[in-house]
Protein backbone atom coordinates (compact mmCIF):
# COMPACT_ATOMS: atom_id res chain seq x y z
CA UNK A 1 0.00 0.00 0.00
CA UNK A 2 2.72 2.62 0.73
CA UNK A 3 4.49 1.91 -2.44
CA UNK A 4 1.07 2.18 -4.67
CA UNK A 5 1.08 6.06 -2.25
CA UNK A 6 4.17 6.58 -3.27
CA UNK A 7 3.83 5.88 -7.20
CA UNK A 8 0.48 7.82 -6.65
CA UNK A 9 2.39 10.80 -5.17
CA UNK A 10 4.88 10.54 -7.48
CA UNK A 11 2.86 10.85 -10.24
CA UNK A 12 0.76 13.83 -9.41
CA UNK A 13 3.73 15.30 -8.48
CA UNK A 14 5.01 15.49 -12.01
CA UNK A 15 1.43 15.74 -13.37
CA UNK A 16 1.42 19.04 -11.48
CA UNK A 17 5.01 20.16 -13.44
CA UNK A 18 3.58 19.15 -16.54
CA UNK A 19 0.70 21.67 -16.30
CA UNK A 20 2.92 24.50 -14.38
CA UNK A 21 5.91 24.29 -17.41
CA UNK A 22 2.78 24.86 -19.70
CA UNK A 23 1.64 27.42 -17.59
CA UNK A 24 4.60 29.49 -17.41
CA UNK A 25 4.58 29.50 -21.58
CA UNK A 26 1.12 31.35 -21.05
CA UNK A 27 -1.66 28.43 -21.08
CA UNK A 28 -5.12 29.17 -19.49
CA UNK A 29 -5.58 27.27 -16.14
CA UNK A 30 -6.54 23.78 -16.25
CA UNK A 31 -10.59 24.34 -15.33
CA UNK A 32 -10.53 27.51 -17.65
CA UNK A 33 -9.11 25.10 -20.78
CA UNK A 34 -12.20 22.55 -19.63
CA UNK A 35 -14.88 25.27 -20.17
CA UNK A 36 -13.12 26.81 -23.56
CA UNK A 37 -13.49 23.15 -25.06
CA UNK A 38 -16.90 22.90 -24.34
CA UNK A 39 -17.84 26.20 -25.97
CA UNK A 40 -18.04 24.77 -29.96
CA UNK A 41 -19.92 21.73 -28.84
CA UNK A 42 -23.62 22.11 -29.84
CA UNK A 43 -24.96 18.33 -29.28
CA UNK A 44 -24.17 15.57 -26.77
CA UNK A 45 -22.66 13.61 -29.48
CA UNK A 46 -20.20 16.17 -30.43
CA UNK A 47 -16.18 16.13 -29.00
CA UNK A 48 -13.40 18.24 -28.84
CA UNK A 49 -9.28 17.71 -27.66
CA UNK A 50 -6.78 19.94 -27.02
CA UNK A 51 -3.57 18.06 -27.41
CA UNK A 52 -0.59 20.90 -26.25
CA UNK A 53 3.25 19.78 -26.63
CA UNK A 54 6.71 21.27 -25.47
CA UNK A 55 9.87 19.79 -27.86
CA UNK A 56 13.82 19.97 -27.22
CA UNK A 57 15.88 18.40 -29.31
CA UNK A 58 19.55 18.54 -29.85
CA UNK A 59 21.88 17.06 -32.68
CA UNK A 60 25.58 15.92 -32.64
CA UNK A 61 27.69 15.35 -35.67
CA UNK A 62 30.97 13.99 -36.51
CA UNK A 63 32.42 13.91 -39.67
CA UNK A 64 35.91 13.74 -41.25
CA UNK A 65 37.11 14.40 -37.86
CA UNK A 66 35.31 16.98 -36.54
CA UNK A 67 32.78 17.98 -35.09
CA UNK A 68 30.78 19.15 -37.97
CA UNK A 69 27.23 19.88 -36.16
CA UNK A 70 25.96 20.63 -32.67
CA UNK A 71 21.68 22.06 -33.41
CA UNK A 72 19.15 22.64 -30.96
CA UNK A 73 15.47 22.67 -31.77
CA UNK A 74 12.88 24.43 -29.15
CA UNK A 75 9.15 24.14 -29.92
CA UNK A 76 5.83 25.01 -28.30
CA UNK A 77 2.53 24.59 -29.61
CA UNK A 78 -1.37 23.11 -29.28
CA UNK A 79 -3.27 21.97 -31.72
CA UNK A 80 -7.41 21.71 -31.67
CA UNK A 81 -9.25 19.09 -32.85
CA UNK A 82 -13.34 19.44 -33.00
CA UNK A 83 -14.98 16.23 -34.25
CA UNK A 84 -18.82 15.70 -34.97
CA UNK A 85 -19.36 12.56 -36.59
CA UNK A 86 -17.22 11.45 -39.53
CA UNK A 87 -16.39 15.10 -39.56
CA UNK A 88 -13.40 17.11 -38.73
CA UNK A 89 -12.40 20.34 -37.76
CA UNK A 90 -8.32 21.20 -36.92
CA UNK A 91 -6.24 24.09 -36.15
CA UNK A 92 -2.90 24.82 -34.62
CA UNK A 93 -1.00 27.26 -33.11
CA UNK A 94 2.46 28.12 -31.64
CA UNK A 95 0.94 30.53 -28.99
CA UNK A 96 -0.58 29.27 -25.71
CA UNK A 97 -2.63 32.28 -24.98
CA UNK A 98 -6.41 31.85 -24.09
CA UNK A 99 -7.10 34.10 -27.13
CA UNK A 100 -5.06 32.03 -29.68
CA UNK A 101 -6.21 28.95 -28.44
CA UNK A 102 -10.13 30.24 -28.43
CA UNK A 103 -9.55 31.37 -32.00
CA UNK A 104 -8.51 27.63 -33.20
CA UNK A 105 -11.27 26.40 -31.43
CA UNK A 106 -13.97 28.80 -33.58
CA UNK A 107 -11.80 27.88 -36.62
CA UNK A 108 -11.44 23.82 -36.06
CA UNK A 109 -15.48 23.97 -35.20
CA UNK A 110 -16.05 25.86 -38.37
CA UNK A 111 -14.88 23.15 -40.00
CA UNK A 112 -15.90 20.40 -38.67
CA UNK A 113 -19.52 21.45 -39.40
CA UNK A 114 -22.13 18.86 -37.85
CA UNK A 115 -22.70 15.23 -37.91
CA UNK A 116 -23.70 12.26 -36.08
CA UNK A 117 -22.88 11.06 -32.64
CA UNK A 118 -19.43 10.68 -31.83
CA UNK A 119 -18.24 8.17 -28.53
CA UNK A 120 -15.24 8.67 -27.13
CA UNK A 121 -13.55 5.11 -25.17
CA UNK A 122 -12.61 6.11 -21.77
CA UNK A 123 -8.66 6.05 -21.15
CA UNK A 124 -7.03 3.06 -18.62
CA UNK A 125 -4.64 3.30 -16.64
CA UNK A 126 -0.86 5.25 -16.42
CA UNK A 127 1.93 3.76 -17.13
CA UNK A 128 5.30 4.71 -15.97
CA UNK A 129 7.39 3.36 -19.00
CA UNK A 130 10.59 5.19 -19.09
CA UNK A 131 10.88 6.39 -15.41
CA UNK A 132 14.53 8.34 -16.55
CA UNK A 133 15.80 11.68 -16.83
CA UNK A 134 16.62 12.91 -20.62
CA UNK A 135 19.65 13.12 -21.43
CA UNK A 136 19.04 16.10 -23.88
CA UNK A 137 19.50 18.05 -20.98
CA UNK A 138 22.95 17.15 -20.44
CA UNK A 139 25.71 18.96 -20.97
CA UNK A 140 27.60 18.05 -23.94
CA UNK A 141 30.94 17.08 -23.39
CA UNK A 142 30.06 13.92 -22.59
CA UNK A 143 28.17 13.48 -25.83
CA UNK A 144 30.85 14.35 -27.90
CA UNK A 145 33.06 12.03 -26.27
CA UNK A 146 30.88 9.02 -27.13
CA UNK A 147 30.84 9.77 -31.19
CA UNK A 148 34.68 10.60 -30.69
CA UNK A 149 34.84 6.84 -29.16
CA UNK A 150 33.20 5.26 -31.72
CA UNK A 151 35.23 7.19 -34.72
CA UNK A 152 38.52 5.76 -33.19
CA UNK A 153 37.43 2.24 -32.62
CA UNK A 154 36.18 2.38 -36.61
CA UNK A 155 39.13 3.57 -37.95
CA UNK A 156 41.41 1.30 -35.88
CA UNK A 157 40.17 -2.36 -36.78
CA UNK A 158 41.38 -2.24 -40.72
CA UNK A 159 42.56 0.20 -43.20
CA UNK A 160 40.61 -0.39 -45.58
CA UNK A 161 37.73 2.35 -43.62
CA UNK A 162 37.72 5.20 -45.84
CA UNK A 163 35.50 7.80 -44.10
CA UNK A 164 33.34 7.34 -40.40
CA UNK A 165 30.31 9.76 -39.90
CA UNK A 166 28.56 9.29 -36.05
CA UNK A 167 25.57 11.03 -34.67
CA UNK A 168 23.76 11.30 -31.85
CA UNK A 169 20.11 12.97 -31.94
CA UNK A 170 18.01 13.35 -28.59
CA UNK A 171 15.18 14.91 -27.05
CA UNK A 172 12.22 15.40 -25.13
CA UNK A 173 8.73 16.11 -25.39
CA UNK A 174 6.26 16.59 -22.87
CA UNK A 175 2.28 16.29 -23.83
CA UNK A 176 -0.75 17.10 -22.66
CA UNK A 177 -3.95 16.30 -23.71
CA UNK A 178 -7.33 17.78 -22.63
CA UNK A 179 -10.47 16.72 -24.11
CA UNK A 180 -14.67 17.58 -23.63
CA UNK A 181 -14.81 13.72 -22.07
CA UNK A 182 -13.17 14.85 -18.70
CA UNK A 183 -9.85 13.09 -20.08
CA UNK A 184 -6.62 15.17 -18.44
CA UNK A 185 -3.23 12.81 -19.52
CA UNK A 186 -0.15 13.76 -20.15
CA UNK A 187 3.45 12.20 -21.07
CA UNK A 188 7.16 12.80 -20.96
CA UNK A 189 8.65 10.94 -23.57
CA UNK A 190 12.45 10.98 -23.84
CA UNK A 191 14.44 9.83 -26.88
CA UNK A 192 18.52 8.65 -27.83
CA UNK A 193 19.07 7.34 -30.88
CA UNK A 194 23.10 6.69 -31.80
CA UNK A 195 23.98 6.15 -35.33
CA UNK A 196 27.67 4.87 -37.12
CA UNK A 197 27.67 5.03 -40.89
CA UNK A 198 31.32 3.80 -42.25
CA UNK A 199 32.68 3.58 -46.28
CA UNK A 200 35.14 1.29 -47.01
CA UNK A 201 37.40 0.98 -50.06
CA UNK A 202 39.31 -1.83 -51.18
CA UNK A 203 40.68 -1.37 -54.27
CA UNK A 204 38.47 0.65 -56.73
CA UNK A 205 35.49 -0.83 -54.60
CA UNK A 206 33.53 1.04 -51.90
CA UNK A 207 30.78 -0.31 -49.68
CA UNK A 208 28.91 1.84 -46.71
CA UNK A 209 27.02 0.59 -43.98
CA UNK A 210 25.17 1.80 -40.86
CA UNK A 211 24.85 0.53 -37.69
CA UNK A 212 22.83 2.06 -34.53
CA UNK A 213 20.25 2.08 -31.58
CA UNK A 214 18.31 3.61 -28.70
CA UNK A 215 15.50 4.32 -27.85
CA UNK A 216 13.51 5.91 -24.75
CA UNK A 217 16.64 5.67 -22.93
CA UNK A 218 19.36 7.80 -21.42
CA UNK A 219 23.19 7.84 -21.68
CA UNK A 220 23.26 4.47 -19.13
CA UNK A 221 22.31 2.95 -22.36
CA UNK A 222 25.81 3.11 -23.50
CA UNK A 223 26.77 1.06 -20.78
CA UNK A 224 25.42 -2.06 -21.92
CA UNK A 225 25.83 -1.30 -25.73
CA UNK A 226 29.18 0.38 -26.21
CA UNK A 227 29.73 3.49 -29.01
CA UNK A 228 32.98 0.85 -29.74
CA UNK A 229 30.55 -2.15 -30.00
CA UNK A 230 28.54 -0.10 -32.63
CA UNK A 231 31.72 0.67 -34.73
CA UNK A 232 32.70 -2.68 -35.06
CA UNK A 233 29.30 -3.92 -36.26
CA UNK A 234 29.02 -0.89 -38.72
CA UNK A 235 32.62 -1.90 -40.06
CA UNK A 236 31.82 -5.72 -39.85
CA UNK A 237 28.61 -5.30 -41.94
CA UNK A 238 30.74 -3.37 -44.57
CA UNK A 239 33.67 -5.41 -44.80
CA UNK A 240 30.73 -8.86 -45.91
CA UNK A 241 29.43 -6.51 -48.90
CA UNK A 242 33.35 -5.79 -49.88
CA UNK A 243 34.08 -9.56 -49.95
CA UNK A 244 29.95 -10.56 -50.88
CA UNK A 245 28.77 -12.17 -54.00
CA UNK A 246 26.02 -10.73 -56.51
CA UNK A 247 22.68 -12.53 -55.20
CA UNK A 248 20.98 -14.69 -56.59
CA UNK A 249 17.65 -14.51 -58.46
CA UNK A 250 14.65 -16.33 -58.70
CA UNK A 251 11.99 -17.98 -56.47
CA UNK A 252 13.38 -19.71 -53.05
CA UNK A 253 13.42 -20.04 -49.17
CA UNK A 254 14.70 -17.57 -47.44
CA UNK A 255 15.28 -17.08 -43.61
CA UNK A 256 14.47 -13.97 -42.13
CA UNK A 257 16.91 -13.38 -39.33
CA UNK A 258 15.57 -12.07 -35.90
CA UNK A 259 15.14 -8.19 -35.07
CA UNK A 260 16.20 -5.73 -38.23
CA UNK A 261 13.59 -8.10 -40.49
CA UNK A 262 11.19 -7.22 -37.91
CA UNK A 263 10.78 -4.36 -40.48
CA UNK A 264 9.31 -6.14 -43.56
CA UNK A 265 6.94 -7.33 -41.07
CA UNK A 266 5.94 -3.96 -39.66
CA UNK A 267 5.94 -2.33 -43.89
CA UNK A 268 4.19 -5.30 -45.30
CA UNK A 269 1.68 -6.43 -42.77
CA UNK A 270 1.53 -3.97 -40.23
CA UNK A 271 0.41 -0.76 -42.08
CA UNK A 272 -2.65 -2.32 -44.01
CA UNK A 273 -3.92 -3.65 -40.52
CA UNK A 274 -4.08 0.04 -39.29
CA UNK A 275 -7.90 0.91 -39.04
CA UNK A 276 -8.04 4.00 -41.43
CA UNK A 277 -7.25 1.75 -43.91
CA UNK A 278 -9.29 -0.96 -43.34
CA UNK A 279 -12.20 1.44 -42.18
CA UNK A 280 -11.93 3.20 -46.24
CA UNK A 281 -11.71 -0.34 -47.65
CA UNK A 282 -8.16 -0.22 -49.35
CA UNK A 283 -6.33 -2.65 -47.52
CA UNK A 284 -6.00 -6.34 -48.37
CA UNK A 285 -7.19 -7.04 -45.09
CA UNK A 286 -10.35 -4.79 -45.47
CA UNK A 287 -13.47 -6.64 -44.07
CA UNK A 288 -11.05 -9.80 -42.92
CA UNK A 289 -11.44 -9.75 -39.34
CA UNK A 290 -12.03 -13.63 -38.15
CA UNK A 291 -10.82 -15.21 -40.85
CA UNK A 292 -7.62 -17.28 -40.86
CA UNK A 293 -5.10 -14.82 -42.94
CA UNK A 294 -1.67 -16.39 -41.97
CA UNK A 295 0.15 -19.99 -40.93
CA UNK A 296 -0.77 -21.24 -37.72
CA UNK A 297 2.16 -20.13 -36.33
CA UNK A 298 2.02 -16.61 -36.61
CA UNK A 299 1.02 -14.55 -33.89
CA UNK A 300 1.49 -10.37 -34.67
CA UNK A 301 1.52 -8.13 -31.97
CA UNK A 302 1.38 -4.06 -31.13
CA UNK A 303 2.46 -3.23 -27.91
CA UNK A 304 3.02 0.48 -26.70
CA UNK A 305 3.83 -0.35 -23.30
CA UNK A 306 7.11 -2.50 -23.47
CA UNK A 307 9.54 -0.26 -21.16
CA UNK A 308 12.39 1.31 -22.72
CA UNK A 309 11.15 0.71 -26.68
CA UNK A 310 11.42 3.23 -29.42
CA UNK A 311 7.86 2.86 -30.51
CA UNK A 312 6.29 2.97 -26.36
CA UNK A 313 4.54 5.74 -24.92
CA UNK A 314 2.54 6.67 -22.00
CA UNK A 315 -0.38 7.86 -23.35
CA UNK A 316 -1.19 7.83 -27.16
CA UNK A 317 -1.17 11.19 -28.82
CA UNK A 318 -5.05 11.18 -27.90
CA UNK A 319 -4.93 10.50 -24.33
CA UNK A 320 -5.43 6.87 -23.99
CA UNK A 321 -3.22 4.50 -22.08
CA UNK A 322 -0.59 2.64 -24.47
CA UNK A 323 -1.76 -1.02 -24.76
CA UNK A 324 -1.16 -4.03 -26.70
CA UNK A 325 -3.02 -5.37 -29.67
CA UNK A 326 -3.25 -9.10 -30.61
CA UNK A 327 -3.53 -8.17 -34.56
CA UNK A 328 -3.06 -11.92 -36.29
CA UNK A 329 -3.29 -14.90 -33.34
CA UNK A 330 -2.37 -18.14 -34.88
CA UNK A 331 -3.36 -17.08 -37.86
CA UNK A 332 -6.79 -15.56 -37.65
CA UNK A 333 -6.96 -12.06 -37.78
CA UNK A 334 -8.44 -10.94 -34.71
CA UNK A 335 -8.58 -7.05 -35.08
CA UNK A 336 -6.79 -3.48 -36.46
CA UNK A 337 -5.16 -0.82 -34.78
CA UNK A 338 -7.17 1.96 -33.97
CA UNK A 339 -7.10 5.76 -33.57
CA UNK A 340 -10.44 7.25 -31.94
CA UNK A 341 -12.42 8.45 -34.95
CA UNK A 342 -12.00 4.29 -36.29
CA UNK A 343 -12.89 2.64 -32.83
CA UNK A 344 -15.84 4.98 -32.77
CA UNK A 345 -16.87 3.17 -35.95
CA UNK A 346 -15.23 0.00 -35.04
CA UNK A 347 -16.85 0.03 -31.89
CA UNK A 348 -13.07 -0.96 -30.05
CA UNK A 349 -10.78 0.41 -27.77
CA UNK A 350 -8.11 3.14 -28.86
CA UNK A 351 -4.43 3.63 -28.04
CA UNK A 352 -2.91 3.49 -31.01
CA UNK A 353 -3.86 7.28 -32.15
CA UNK A 354 -0.36 9.14 -32.63
CA UNK A 355 1.02 12.20 -34.80
CA UNK A 356 4.05 13.48 -35.55
CA UNK A 357 3.46 17.31 -33.54
CA UNK A 358 0.83 19.41 -32.64
CA UNK A 359 0.36 20.46 -36.29
CA UNK A 360 -0.75 17.55 -37.57
CA UNK A 361 -3.71 15.18 -36.69
CA UNK A 362 -3.77 11.78 -35.07
CA UNK A 363 -4.07 8.66 -37.04
CA UNK A 364 -3.95 4.99 -36.36
CA UNK A 365 -0.08 4.25 -36.37
CA UNK A 366 2.25 1.48 -35.12
CA UNK A 367 4.10 1.67 -31.75
CA UNK A 368 5.83 -1.54 -31.31
CA UNK A 369 5.48 -4.07 -33.58
CA UNK A 370 6.48 -8.10 -33.40
CA UNK A 371 5.76 -11.84 -34.36
CA UNK A 372 5.69 -13.82 -30.83
CA UNK A 373 7.97 -16.72 -30.64
CA UNK A 374 7.71 -20.21 -31.92
CA UNK A 375 9.20 -23.54 -30.78
CA UNK A 376 12.35 -23.75 -33.18
CA UNK A 377 15.89 -22.79 -32.57
CA UNK A 378 17.71 -20.60 -35.02
CA UNK A 379 20.12 -23.73 -35.87
CA UNK A 380 17.34 -26.11 -36.45
CA UNK A 381 15.94 -23.22 -39.10
CA UNK A 382 19.46 -23.22 -41.00
CA UNK A 383 19.82 -26.81 -40.91
CA UNK A 384 16.04 -27.66 -42.94
CA UNK A 385 17.25 -25.16 -46.04
CA UNK A 386 18.57 -26.52 -48.94
CA UNK A 387 19.24 -23.50 -50.91
CA UNK A 388 18.24 -20.48 -50.18
CA UNK A 389 19.02 -17.37 -48.69
CA UNK A 390 19.55 -15.41 -45.16
CA UNK A 391 18.24 -12.21 -45.18
CA UNK A 392 19.91 -10.61 -41.95
CA UNK A 393 18.61 -6.88 -42.01
CA UNK A 394 16.88 -4.38 -44.45
CA UNK A 395 17.56 -0.89 -45.33
CA UNK A 396 13.53 -0.64 -46.22
CA UNK A 397 11.39 -0.93 -49.02
CA UNK A 398 8.08 -0.24 -50.93
CA UNK A 399 4.56 -1.51 -49.97
CA UNK A 400 1.20 -0.88 -51.88
CA UNK A 401 -1.37 -1.38 -49.11
CA UNK A 402 -4.08 -2.09 -51.28
CA UNK A 403 -2.49 -4.90 -53.09
CA UNK A 404 0.21 -5.75 -49.94
CA UNK A 405 2.44 -6.20 -52.94
CA UNK A 406 6.36 -4.95 -51.87
CA UNK A 407 9.64 -5.03 -52.38
CA UNK A 408 12.53 -4.88 -49.93
CA UNK A 409 16.21 -3.81 -50.34
CA UNK A 410 18.44 -6.71 -48.24
CA UNK A 411 21.30 -4.74 -46.44
CA UNK A 412 22.91 -7.86 -45.24
CA UNK A 413 22.27 -11.42 -46.53
CA UNK A 414 24.18 -14.76 -47.40
CA UNK A 415 23.16 -17.31 -49.02
CA UNK A 416 22.54 -20.82 -47.19
CA UNK A 417 23.55 -24.37 -49.30
CA UNK A 418 22.77 -28.00 -47.72
CA UNK A 419 21.82 -26.56 -44.05
CA UNK A 420 25.04 -24.25 -43.80
CA UNK A 421 25.63 -20.39 -44.40
CA UNK A 422 27.97 -20.04 -46.68
CA UNK A 423 28.98 -16.70 -48.82
CA UNK A 424 27.61 -12.91 -48.48
CA UNK A 425 25.81 -11.88 -50.81
CA UNK A 426 24.46 -8.07 -52.19
CA UNK A 427 21.94 -6.57 -54.56
CA UNK A 428 19.71 -8.43 -53.21
CA UNK A 429 15.62 -8.00 -52.91
CA UNK A 430 12.56 -9.67 -51.80
CA UNK A 431 9.58 -9.63 -54.11
CA UNK A 432 6.35 -10.56 -52.59
CA UNK A 433 3.17 -9.89 -51.44
CA UNK A 434 2.32 -9.49 -47.21
CA UNK A 435 -0.63 -11.54 -46.78
CA UNK A 436 0.32 -13.94 -49.31
CA UNK A 437 3.99 -14.52 -47.17
CA UNK A 438 2.30 -14.88 -43.86
CA UNK A 439 1.30 -18.05 -45.40
CA UNK A 440 3.98 -19.28 -46.62
CA UNK A 441 5.84 -19.33 -42.98
CA UNK A 442 6.57 -22.42 -42.06
CA UNK A 443 9.39 -22.47 -38.99
CA UNK A 444 8.98 -19.51 -36.32
CA UNK A 445 12.33 -19.61 -34.19
CA UNK A 446 12.05 -19.41 -30.62
CA UNK A 447 13.60 -16.15 -29.49
CA UNK A 448 12.32 -12.96 -30.46
CA UNK A 449 14.42 -9.78 -31.27
CA UNK A 450 12.84 -6.54 -30.94
CA UNK A 451 15.02 -4.20 -33.16
CA UNK A 452 17.79 -1.70 -31.47
CA UNK A 453 15.74 1.11 -31.58
CA UNK A 454 16.84 2.85 -34.53
CA UNK A 455 13.42 2.70 -37.00
CA UNK A 456 11.04 5.75 -37.96
CA UNK A 457 7.98 5.43 -39.65
CA UNK A 458 6.35 8.14 -42.71
CA UNK A 459 2.49 7.61 -43.67
CA UNK A 460 0.93 10.52 -45.20
CA UNK A 461 4.06 13.07 -44.54
CA UNK A 462 4.05 12.51 -40.77
CA UNK A 463 6.95 10.41 -39.36
CA UNK A 464 6.96 8.93 -35.64
CA UNK A 465 9.62 6.14 -33.89
CA UNK A 466 8.57 2.62 -33.70
CA UNK A 467 9.72 -0.52 -33.05
CA UNK A 468 9.90 -3.39 -34.66
CA UNK A 469 10.72 -6.99 -34.21
CA UNK A 470 11.20 -10.59 -35.31
CA UNK A 471 12.18 -13.93 -33.96
CA UNK A 472 13.87 -15.98 -37.20
CA UNK A 473 11.46 -17.12 -39.34
CA UNK A 474 11.30 -19.44 -43.00
CA UNK A 475 9.70 -18.73 -45.73
CA UNK A 476 8.54 -21.93 -48.47
CA UNK A 477 9.66 -19.87 -51.22
CA UNK A 478 9.74 -16.14 -51.91
CA UNK A 479 10.95 -14.29 -55.02
CA UNK A 480 14.51 -13.05 -54.73
CA UNK A 481 15.70 -10.10 -57.05
CA UNK A 482 19.35 -10.57 -57.82
CA UNK A 483 21.90 -10.26 -60.80
CA UNK A 484 22.77 -13.98 -60.82
CA UNK A 485 20.08 -16.50 -61.92
CA UNK A 486 19.41 -18.64 -59.34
Amino acid sequence: MKKKAHELHELTRMKDNVLDMFYKKGLPPLEQLQRMIAEPLKSAGDFSEIYIEDLVSRSYRLSERIISDISSTYVTGAGIRVLRGNNTGYSYTEDLSRESILKCLGDASEIAGSAKTFKVHNPGKKHNLYDIAASVYDPPDAKIELLKRAEARAFSICPLVEKVEAHLLENNKITLVINSRGVVAWDIRPMLTFGVTVILKKGAAREGAYEGGGGRVSLDWFKKRTPEQIAVKAVHQALVLLDAKPAPAGEMEVILGAGDSGILLHESIGHPLEADFNYRGSSAFSGRIGEKVAADQCTIVDQGDLPNERGSLNIDDEGNASGRSVLIENGILKTYMYDLITANHFQQPSFNGRRESFREIPMPRMTNTFMMAGKYSEEEIIKSVKKGVYAKSFSGGQVDITSGDFVFSITEGYLVENGKISCPIKGATLIGNGPEILKRVRMVGNTLVISEGKWTCGKEGQSVAVGVGLPTVKLSHITVGGTQNG
